[in-house]
């Protein structure tokens, strides 16, 4: 068999599988196990699919750019933003992450809401300017040009003096097992001290994300509080989920 032909047997696989075991495949194409597992370290090495431990998982089509992000998954970010927004309560101190749902949520804030919005994007901070009851603090650092956030110990330092009522977190994986992830280290550990400081977590999930892993673990499904998704989301990405300690919002099963 081609290289070519077992790599598109692998992808197919992942596909109606969500995930490859690495020894299973061997056996049954009759082939060792040192061969799929780097055609599986080449898969990856294209952003096709993220190895983890004994396989692969597939990758998280949240890792483009901010730009072509903006149009993935658009009518699940709005509602999810829509959703997210009527979370919000008068008074309170709420962290919003950088991302394109984020900036959905930012600007779906009722416009006589008064609150104090905590923010580490520009994109985000910038969509609460037309919010004259919203106290917008943005959080310096150095800016990740990949998805205009500040990280580093700038940031750390800053987010460490805030503690706030709610945290609504992007990531590009959310995974039963492998917990919730995303593709920088940097941006991963400014999420994880955000997550510290906020008296309850909630993750916006678009389906892109569901049933994904990236490279830079966050924290697990049992250190957050809500998942909030689209009540279209298909069940099968869903149900992995369920078993996970955190409440699910959106769905409509």
């Amino acid at each position: 068999m081609l290289t070519t032909e077992r790599k598109a047997l692998l992808l197919d696989s992942l596909g109606k599988e969500g995930r490859i075991i690495a020894k299973e495949f061997s056996q049954k194409l009759g082939l060792s196990e040192d061969t799929i597992r780097r055609d599986l370290r080449e898969l990856a090495g294209e952003g096709l699919l993220q190895r983890v431990h004994g396989g692969a998982l597939p990758a998280s089509k949240a890792l483009a750019d901010l730009p072509t992000r903006r149009n993935v998954s658009a009518d699940d970010k709005a509602e999810i933003a829509k959703i997210a927004a009527g979370m919000v309560k008068e008074g309170q101190i709420v962290f919003l992450d950088g991302g394109t749902t984020t900036i959905r949520l930012a600007r779906a804030l009722p416009k006589a809401l008064k609150a104090t919005i905590v923010t580490h994007s520009p994109d985000v901070a910038t969509a609460l300017l037309d919010h004259p009851g919203v106290d917008v603090e943005l959080i310096g650092g150095r800016i990740f040009k990949h998805s205009n956030v500040s990280v580093g110990t700038v940031a750390i330092e800053a987010i460490g003096q805030i503690r706030t009522d709610l945290y609504f977190m992007g990531v590009t994986g959310i995974h039963p097992e492998h917990g919730l992830t995303t593709g920088d280290r940097e941006e991963a550990a400014v999420k994880r001290a955000i997550c510290r400081q906020a008296a309850e977590t909630i993750v916006l999930g678009s389906r892109e994300k569901l049933g994904a892993v990236s490279a830079y673990s966050v924290v697990g499904l049992d250190e957050v509080d809500v998942l909030v998704v689209s009540r279209k989301c298909p069940a099968d990405l869903l149900s992995p989920l369920r078993r996970a300690p955190v409440q699910i919002i959106g769905t409509s099963s």
